[in-house]
């Protein structure tokens, strides 16, 4: 028997005896569980049984008070006892089928021994709880097996650095328990392991990366030290994928004070939150919170205006150039952007210190209470020196004491006793036993006391809550007179034409993309900043395409929490992103440590060397050793040709086996006119900017939507010159390309467009 076959062999019973012990724990835990779950039901049943209630007394009150806490203690107790089980018995699952992915044997410097670590998802103990049978892939000592090929090695520890010798380096491919295939290898991942990760077709959620992370993935994943890392990495080359790695690592790394609700991910879109929602739980990790910016900045400015989205905003800019005030609109999003925009705001802002807030009246029953006027002559009055947040609060609680003053003089109102009438059982009852004294007929009196008071302070008590919400302050018409009335020392080109527009969408309740910021930002400075002080860390997923004044306030709301900054420059779609965007190099402005992935490992050999010939920045682009078919270019005479032939090439595609196919197109409109073509003809669902999630087969989709997402096969409608006409339609068709996973097929009917006219024709065909 050949060496190879008996390694092969002998791992395979390792792997089976593994597989012995995880079935021994579940059997045991699952005795637990069952034992846990009849106690929770038990205790849950007899709940006030096992209680002492008696309220005599104030001491059986307190009695009966510890008695309630301690028995919800126990209950609470046991039901995390039983869910940390359930958990447990999760993890044993996933293990199961694929216990470990990579094998090192390790020699310390100070030891004569070689240890052999098994790596996987989890950590996983023999039964004796003596030895690791697995070590989790995020322990100190498994980053040996990302970071170094056989020969001298070192990782981190608490204690500090140990160094010693790698004798063996092996990867697994384990299914159903069964070994598929074993590598031994000198580099950091194994082609053969990483040719079959990417060689299959493409899934409608991520994978996880864990058995195939690269050593400059890994770089990103268990970096520590940075506030702030800038990861720039060309398309594909599973720059996302280990940022959620990364979470996942922070969150084992850091477990006892660091959980879920401390991390953030904001998301290009919600489609793709879906996508990617499933890769921390294969990990064993809970979700954290993701959302998109655009919600956050809805959540923080509230429901006073309608958003544009930035897709709304891409598409006006895409197809709106004919309209009359478009060329205006342009300035204004080039200077909105800008942190010269966030320099303005804040010398009206110190305007508004000597005047100009504006205030609204606090009224009741078709009555002013309390004029803005009123309002605004005591915020005028108080120190100069004092923040205007700081004014605000204290002009909170003056409101609050000239609220107090009306509310006793509402009390005796008639009003107030129609209220009364209203009232339930309950409240009349209270007022009846707090009322009873030897004079039945102050008795009634009290009575009436009481429950008149109950009405006012209930009424009032809403009015109260907005007060201490500043809603007694005009943002939205203080905002108007930085547009309206105020004249900057030194404005902008166009600035005058640029308040008309900005005037006007405000009167209509409407923000501009380019307005949503700038507006939240203010809306801090004029009632205080209300960033989420419980985020440690924050991730940003497609940062080249937020704009300067977008990433300042960002760093204005989380001051104090980690940034992780995920993007490519190349893919920077929106209009005003690309200036001073943190992802370039030579942007000085932020402190931080900055990682480029150059590897592209999604798409084919074939469709990197094409594609990265009209990539629009300067970063370097290396294709991965996957070989598949040419790009290919179908010439077509005219729109009924052009029909026939998309309908041709999707069904070559779905001949091959392909499950994802996408047809990329560049505008919403585009998108719809191609999903009314096909829908008869072929099954195809149409992605928009409400879909949550989707499905293997054929979608049709704006480019914008695809970021992040990728595809067997990748079919460009139209890749004429007519549809990507302009040198600013770069890294839109770049984009739409580099989604492709195995095949990418363009369309053009006349002259095909600029990037694939100045590609070499060595790296398409053309049919």
């Amino acid at each position: 028997m050949s060496d190879e076959i008996n390694s092969r062999n002998t791992e395979q019973e390792r792997v089976n005896h593994v597989i012995h012990e995880i079935n021994k724990k579940e059997e045991k835990l699952y005795g637990k569980s069952s034992d846990l779950k009849e106690s929770v039901v038990d205790l849950r049943k007899n709940f006030w049984e096992d209680v002492k209630v008696n309220l005599d007394e104030p001491d059986d009150v307190i009695e009966t008070q510890a008695s309630l806490k301690q028995q919800a203690e126990l209950l609470s107790e046991r039901e995390r006892f039983h869910g940390k089980v359930g958990e447990e018995l999760k993890t044993l699952n996933r293990l199961k089928g694929s216990p470990y992915f990579g094998r090192i044997d390790f020699r310390e410097d100070s030891e004569k021994q070689k240890d052999q670590i098994y790596i996987g998802i989890s950590s996983l103990m023999d039964s004796e709880e003596d030895d690791f049978l697995v070590y989790d892939w995020r322990a100190p000592i498994s980053s040996l097996y990302y970071d170094y090929p056989p020969g001298k090695a070192a990782y981190e520890t608490i204690e500090g650095t140990i160094t010693g010798e790698i004798t063996l380096k092996r990867q697994f491919i384990i299914r159903q328990g069964m070994i598929k295939g074993m590598f031994d290898t000198g580099v950091t991942i194994v082609d053969h392991l990483l040719q079959q990760a990417l060689g299959n077709n493409a899934s409608t959620t991520m994978k996880s990366i864990v058995a195939t992370i690269q050593q400059e993935q890994n770089k990103i994943i268990r970096n520590e030290k940075s506030d702030l890392l800038i990861v720039q990495g060309t398309a594909g080359s599973g720059k996302t994928s280990a940022a959620l790695q990364r979470i996942a690592y922070l969150l084992y790394r850091y477990r006892e004070e660091l959980n879920a609700d401390n991390v953030v991910l904001f998301s290009p879109n919600p489609l793709f939150s879906s996508y990617i929602s499933n890769v921390l739980p294969e990990l064993g990790e809970t979700n954290v919170r993701q959302t998109t910016f655009l919600d956050y900045l809805q959540e923080g400015i509230g429901n006073k205006f309608s958003i544009e989205s930035p897709f709304e905003q891409m598409e006006y800019v895409l197809s709106k150039s004919n309209h009359e005030e478009f060329n205006i609109r342009m300035k204004s999003m080039d200077y909105k952007s800008s942190p010269q925009f966030k320099l303005l705001i804040d010398q009206f802002v110190s305007h508004l210190k000597d005047e100009d807030i504006q205030f609204k009246n606090i009224s009741f029953r078709k009555q002013v209470l309390i004029s803005k006027e009123q309002i605004h002559d005591y915020f005028y009055s108080l120190d100069d020196e004092i923040a205007i947040p700081n004014k605000m609060e204290l002009v909170s609680k003056w409101l609050l004491q000239e609220l107090q003053y009306h509310q006793r003089m509402e009390k005796d109102k008639d009003w107030v006793m129609e209220q009364v009438e209203l009232l339930d059982k309950e409240a009349f009852l209270k007022a009846y036993y707090k009322s009873q004294n030897s004079d039945e007929e102050s008795n009634v009196a009290e009575e009436e006391e009481i429950l008149r008071r109950a009405v006012v302070k209930k009424v009032f008590s809403k009015m109260k809550q907005l007060v201490e919400a500043f809603e007694f302050v005009n943002v939205s018409a203080t905002y108007q007179k930085l547009f309206i009335d105020w004249e900057p020392k030194e404005s902008p080109e166009h600035w005058k034409d640029i308040c008309l527009l900005t005037a006007f969408d405000l009167s209509r309740k409407f923000l501009t993309w380019e307005d949503a910021a700038p507006y939240l930002y203010f809306q801090g400075k004029l009632l205080g900043a209300h960033g989420d002080r419980a985020v440690r860390h924050l991730f940003i997923d497609e940062a080249q395409d937020y704009s300067a004044f977008q990433f300042a306030l960002i760093k204005d709301l989380f001051p104090y929490t980690r940034m992780t900054l995920l993007g490519d420059i190349n893919q920077a779609i929106y209009t005003n992103t690309t200036k001073e965007n943190p992802l370039l190099p030579k942007n000085q402005n932020w402190k931080h440590e900055r990682i480029t992935l150059t590897k592209s490992y999604r798409s084919t050999k074939q469709i990197v060397e094409f594609t990265k010939s009209f990539a629009p920045g300067q970063e370097k682009i290396e294709p991965f050793e996957r070989d598949g078919n040419k790009p290919l270019l179908v010439k077509v005479e005219n729109k009924k040709s052009m029909n026939e032939t998309l309908i041709g090439e999707l069904d070559k595609l779905q001949d091959k086996g392909y499950e994802t196919i996408a047809l990329i197109c560049k505008t919403l409109e585009e998108s719809e006119e191609i999903f009314n073509l096909l829908r008869n003809k072929v099954s195809v669902k149409q992605i928009n900017e409400e879909t949550y999630s989707f499905e293997k087969g054929i979608v049709v989709l704006p480019v914008y939507l695809a970021k992040g997402i990728e595809f067997d096969g990748v079919i460009i409608p139209d890749a004429s010159k007519n549809r990507y006409t302009a040198e600013s339609d770069r890294t839109l068709f770049y984009t739409a390309c580099t989604r492709a996973m195995h095949e990418l097929v363009m369309i053009s009917m006349d002259k095909a467009c600029m990037f694939i006219e100045g590609a070499s024709p060595e790296t398409y065909t053309i049919e």
